[in-house]
């Protein structure tokens, strides 16, 4: 099994933030990955229409950490188990974190300290090789060194981890989407 990726917005950070917000779907499961501030709703609903899924249908939503540029549009989707490094949450229900998405064998999450405590990167299977949703990197650009890390050191060692896994693409908190490689350079 594998799952399909689409970035439905890509973030910045300049005079203004935005997060990268992703669209995740495997079998049944509809994945919304760091659904946070934009410039307007609509660039996240709108290229969700686009691919034929309406709000409500979305059953799971993944923070990568609690920042509200991450966070704040989680409202969105009335129907999804929402995902931290701690738990999930539906309704009034804090249950257990799991690793694995249910319902989506090829989603899984880890946890990737450095620019927060509660780091966690979205780990996807596709059919072209392992995508990471992250915010080891704010973007393909940097800056390498992150002005708002709580532990740059552990971030570092967390971006090692990544990196040995051997992703083909990297999904950054702020940026589009780069390959590894890019990094090089």
């Amino acid at each position: 099994m594998t799952a399909t990726v689409n970035v439905l917005t890509n973030g910045y950070a300049d005079e203004r933030v935005a997060s990268s917000v992703v669209l995740v779907r495997e079998n049944d499961a509809v994945i919304i990955v760091d659904p946070g501030m934009v410039a307007n709703r609509d660039l996240i609903l709108d290229p969700l229409h686009e691919l034929g899924v309406h709000a409500l249908e979305v059953t799971d939503v993944i923070f990568s950490h609690h920042h509200p540029d991450h966070t704040l549009n989680a409202a969105l989707f009335l129907n999804a188990r929402c995902h931290d490094v701690w738990a999930i949450y539906v309704d009034d229900d804090w249950g257990d974190r799991t690793d694995v998405i249910e319902g989506a064998p090829s989603v899984s999450l880890l946890d990737t300290p450095g620019h927060t405590h509660e780091d966690i990167s979205t780990l996807i299977e596709t059919v072209d090789g392992l995508v990471v949703c992250t915010h080891l990197w704010w973007s393909v650009e940097g800056p390498a060194v992150d002005p708002r890390a709580v532990d740059q050191e552990l971030l570092e060692a967390s971006r090692v981890t990544v990196l040995a896994l051997n992703p083909v693409q990297i999904i950054p908190g702020h940026g589009a989407a780069f390959s590894p490689n890019d990094l090089a350079r």
